[in-house]
C-alpha cells in the first residue's frame, strides 16, 4: 500500500498547516490596561536589589520593592499599591502594600519617618555588601577633581528633545540602554548611543513654562537635540531600541522606555544651564546655541 499523502499544506483533518505569523509582545503607551508585567523586574543601579519597574497614572516610571509588605508596619503615606498595571500611591485598603525604593535603598540616606524598616533595610544592605564583595556590583565610578575652572557638567537625567517633544532621561545619554528582548530572554545590553549610531548636539533652549503665573531662576536650560536626525533615527530614540533590534519586528520589549515628559516645573532640579563637557558633544562637535 502506498502512501496518499498530500502535496498542499494541510493536516489529515483537512485543517491547514501553515504556521501562525509570530508577533512581538509589547506594552501599548496609550494602552488602558498595562496587564503585562513580565520581565519588567530590574536591579536598582546604586545597590543592586532587585526592583520593579511600573507606571504611574501620570505616565511617570516608579520603582517599588518587588515584595508586599504588611501595612501595620508602613507609615500611611509611605504606602503603594498596583491595579491593572498601574502603581497609584496610596493603599487599597488591604492589609498588605507595596513601598517605593527609595524608602530600603541602602545607597541612600535613611529616613527617619519610618525606623520600622530598619530590618529589611539592613537586609538589603548585607546583599549589597555580598554583590559588592564578589564583584558582581561595581560601585559607580567617582569623577577625579579637576582644578578650579575646569568643571564638567555631566547631568546625571538629561533632557533630550526628539519628535519635537523633550523628555526626561533616566540616566545620562551615554548610558541609555535598549529595552528590546534577546534570545536568551535577558535584555539587551548595548546602548542606544552605540558605535556608529548618529549623534545629537547639545544646545542652550529657552526655558518654556506654560504656567505664566509661575517663574523659575533661569531663562535657558541645556539640552540633547536630536531633531536634526532623520525620524527613523530620532524614532529609534523614542522607543529606545539600539541599532540591531531597531528593525527585528520578533523582539519584544523587556522593559517599558523610560522617558518621562519633560515639565520645567516639576523637573526644576534637572535643569542646566551649562553645556556639558566644556561646551563639547560627542563626536567632538562644537554645540549650537539655538534660540526658538
Amino acid at each position: 500500500m502506498c502512501s496518499s499523502s498530500s502535496p498542499s499544506a494541510r493536516r489529515w483533518d483537512g485543517s491547514r498547516a501553515s504556521a501562525p505569523q509570530r508577533r512581538s509582545l509589547r506594552i501599548a503607551p496609550g494602552s488602558a490596561s498595562r496587564l503585562l508585567r513580565c520581565g519588567q523586574t530590574t536591579s536598582c543601579r546604586a545597590c543592586g536589589n532587585p526592583v520593579e519597574s511600573y507606571l504611574r497614572a501620570d505616565d511617570r516610571l516608579v520603582q517599588l520593592h518587588p515584595h508586599e509588605l504588611p501595612v501595620a508596619g508602613v507609615p500611611e503615606s509611605y504606602r503603594w499599591h498596583v491595579s491593572r498595571g498601574i502603581a497609584h500611591p496610596a493603599g487599597d485598603g488591604s492589609s498588605w502594600c507595596r513601598l517605593a525604593h527609595d524608602l530600603l535603598c541602602p545607597a541612600l540616606p535613611a529616613p527617619m519617618a519610618v525606623p520600622q524598616l530598619s530590618g529589611l533595610r539592613r537586609s538589603l544592605a548585607l546583599r549589597t555588601r555580598r554583590l559588592l564583595d564578589t564583584g558582581v556590583l561595581v560601585p559607580p565610578a567617582t569623577p577625579a577633581k579637576r582644578p578650579s575652572g575646569e568643571a564638567v557638567c555631566r547631568p546625571a537625567r538629561p533632557v533630550v528633545q526628539l519628535l519635537f517633544v523633550r523628555y526626561l532621561a533616566s540616566r545620562p545619554v551615554d548610558e541609555i540602554q535598549c529595552v528590546a528582548q534577546t534570545r536568551r530572554r535577558t535584555r539587551c545590553t548595548a546602548e542606544i548611543l552605540g558605535p556608529g549610531a548618529l549623534h545629537g548636539a547639545w544646545t542652550l533652549v529657552p526655558v518654556t513654562v506654560r504656567h505664566g503665573q509661575l517663574t523659575l531662576q533661569s531663562d535657558v536650560m541645556a539640552v540633547y537635540s536630536l531633531s536634526a536626525l532623520p525620524y527613523q533615527e530620532q524614532l529609534r530614540w523614542r522607543t529606545q531600541r539600539c541599532r540591531d533590534h531597531a528593525t527585528a519586528s520578533t523582539a519584544g520589549d523587556l522593559a517599558v522606555a523610560d522617558w518621562e515628559p519633560f515639565d520645567p516645573l516639576r523637573h526644576h532640579e534637572h535643569i542646566r544651564t551649562r553645556l556639558p563637557a566644556h561646551g563639547r558633544r560627542p563626536g567632538g562637535h562644537a554645540p549650537r546655541r539655538v534660540w526658538s
